[in-house]
């Protein structure tokens, strides 16, 4: 049993929502859902109208739980979990589908909805106890409302995926002061040449720094 792909299920669940202005709800249509439980062979059959709705207060729901980790509410994202996995109760199976090793699945009753919910609620409120709170982030790059489980040494992730972390970069970049030209002084000559300072017997060059970008750290 692989905890973290179970606890990857609340993540890509929320993450299916906008990301960003030129982004739009990937879980709109059955399209959609069918796309969001493709690699899962025990959730993409029998999929329902249903589901997709049921699924889409789920996200909610998940994101709420991510929330609450950020603002380091220990006692919320206990009872929301909780909530959860009384609502989507699992029932652990062996399975050995397609060919793979005897492998167990929270469950394999119910609705799609149901057993997505069950395994994703599981999954994360494992990984919480061993990660503890802190590790579970709502992504900085505004406008997205994605979230992430940071697994990183130094426990530096910011940002959901590669791209929001380009995107804070730029956005960092941009807010940055331009150079500005140095004032022209007094003793400017006609042809607008700034002459050297001297300090002393030895002149010195006056030298503007360049901002360089600066990448954020995912």
């Amino acid at each position: 049993m692989d905890l973290a792909t179970y606890a990857d299920l609340a993540v890509r669940l929320v993450n299916t929502a906008s990301c960003g202005e030129d982004d739009g709800d990937r879980l709109a249509t059955m399209d959609g859902l069918r796309d969001l439980v493709a690699d899962r062979e025990h959730l993409s059959r029998g999929a329902s109208r249903r589901d997709l709705d049921a699924l889409r207060g789920l996200r909610s729901e998940f994101r709420k739980i991510f929330v609450a980790c950020a603002e380091g509410n220990g006692e919320e994202v206990a009872a929301r979990l909780n909530s959860l996995l009384i609502r989507h109760p699992v029932h652990p199976q062996l399975s050995g589908h397609d060919g793979q090793r005897w492998h167990v699945h929270f469950t394999d009753s119910g609705t799609v909805a149901d057993k997505y919910a069950a395994g994703a609620a599981m999954g994360l409120a494992v990984r919480v106890t061993e990660l503890g709170i802190d590790r579970f982030g709502v992504c900085e790059a505004a406008p997205c409302q994605g979230v992430f489980i940071d697994t990183s040494a130094g426990r530096t992730g910011r940002y959901c995926s590669e791209r929001c972390m380009r995107r804070a970069g730029v956005t960092t970049l941009r807010a940055r002061p331009h150079d500005v030209p140095p004032a022209a002084g007094p003793e400017q000559s006609a042809q607008g040449h700034q002459p050297s300072l001297r300090h002393g017997p030895r002149a010195t060059s006056l030298k503007w720094d360049r901002y360089q970008p600066v990448m954020a750290s995912g």
